[in-house]
């Protein structure tokens, strides 16, 4: 005879049952209120990269220094010197002949170890007749009452009046110390000149830095703009920047009765359209997140949701300030007056014809509009 059994009654099974199915209408609704609140942050947050990338490019095309319209400044010869030209040089074509390049200045001494009681301290005198004072006071770092040429170079290097002009190291050459100087800078005036020892406490290290051999004599530029006959330019820096708004580095000096070398300055096409590109992609990269996180579901509901930010108001005002900005005018012209024009899904395109022809007749109008530092621009 076959036995009958009943199933086991649990209560807290059947009261545990009981409640989720009572709470399951809250909890879907706070789940779902804490999923669409995530997917919100996470959107604000895609929105503020993309804003942030967008400022920033554009900030790069309004600052004091960048210009948006470029102007490029070539040499006939690189080996000879390199050059480069804002967007207010004046195009023109000019030819210079190098007849030096300026040089750093570097000495030695040699120095024997020195007696550290009492060491006193040193003056380095620049050859512009400016010094700066070295104490030797705690020089000697291993206390070991001896002064060493690399201890001394550590105290020159360290030196508060020293500013980084003159560079000390240490060379060995057949067992004997050498303390280098190097000058930090180049041009005939900042080439160490000499060293005052009358404050030093060893007679043999005074002796050793009063005698020194000029390792790299120090030398200013020499260029003549307009040729060997032309205005000479002698100066302590390579770089020249005689002509308004141009900058050339000379590199290496040419052979007498050399040919001068041509420098040519115009605009520069491809430049003025690589950083108005580069503001472009920003910008559509920018208007394709927004759209994104706007877009509208479909039909199938939960299955294709709206987007996080679909209908959000503060989007739309965003957006709707960023294209009233485009359609700006500033002093007369706009972005479409430079080929700059939006589609119907917002996003840019660059005429580059369009906007040659106006960078030609408005070469500043390009930073007016961006709102360039110092351009005049509202």
């Amino acid at each position: 005879m076959a036995v009958i059994s009943s199933p086991t009654y649990d209560p807290a099974t059947t009261a545990t049952n009981l409640a989720n199915t009572y709470v399951a209408p809250t909890k879907a609704i706070l789940d779902a209120q804490a999923a669409k609140a995530k997917a919100t942050s996470g959107a604000l947050s895609t929105l503020g990269s993309a804003l942030g990338a967008f400022q920033t490019a554009l900030s790069g095309l309004a600052s004091g220094t960048k210009t948006v319209t470029a102007n490029a400044a070539t040499v006939s010869n690189t080996a000879v010197a390199s050059a480069s030209a804002n967007s207010k040089a004046v195009a023109g074509t000019y030819s210079f002949y190098v007849e030096q390049l300026a040089t750093t200045g570097q000495v030695s001494y040699n120095v024997a170890d020195s007696v550290a009681t009492n060491a006193g301290s040193l003056n380095i005198a620049l050859a512009d007749g400016s010094t700066f004072q070295v104490s030797l006071t705690n020089a000697d770092s291993d206390n070991d009452s001896k002064l060493t040429a690399k201890e001394i170079a550590a105290a020159i290097n360290i030196a508060a009046t020293n500013n980084s002009r003159v560079t000390a190291s240490t060379m060995t050459i057949n067992g004997a110390s050498k303390l280098v100087l190097t000058s930090a800078q180049s041009g005939a005036d900042n080439a160490v000149a000499s060293i005052d020892v009358a404050g030093l406490g060893d007679p043999a290290l005074q002796a050793d830095l009063s005698a020194k051999t000029v390792l790299n004599a120090a030398s200013n530029a020499i260029v003549w703009i307009g040729g060997q006959n032309g205005t000479k330019i002698e100066q302590a820096s390579n770089t020249i920047t005689a002509i308004d708004d141009v900058a050339f580095t000379v590199t290496q000096a040419q052979a007498a009765n050399a040919t001068p070398v041509t420098l040519t300055v115009a605009a520069d096409k491809s430049g003025t359209a690589a950083n108005v590109q580069s503001f472009l992609t920003a910008y559509n990269n920018l208007m394709g997140v927004m759209n994104t996180l706007t877009t509208a579901g479909g039909i199938e509901g939960a299955a294709n949701p709206d987007a996080p930010l679909h209908g959000d108001a503060g989007v739309a005002a965003l957006r709707d300030r960023l294209n009233t900005a485009l359609r700006t005018a500033t002093g007369g012209q706009s972005l479409v007056s430079f080929g700059i024009t939006a589609g119907r899904d917002g996003m840019l395109t660059l005429d580059t014809t369009r906007m040659n022809r106006s960078v030609a007749t408005n070469p500043t109008g390009l930073d007016s509009l961006f709102g360039r530092a110092g351009a005049g621009s509202n």
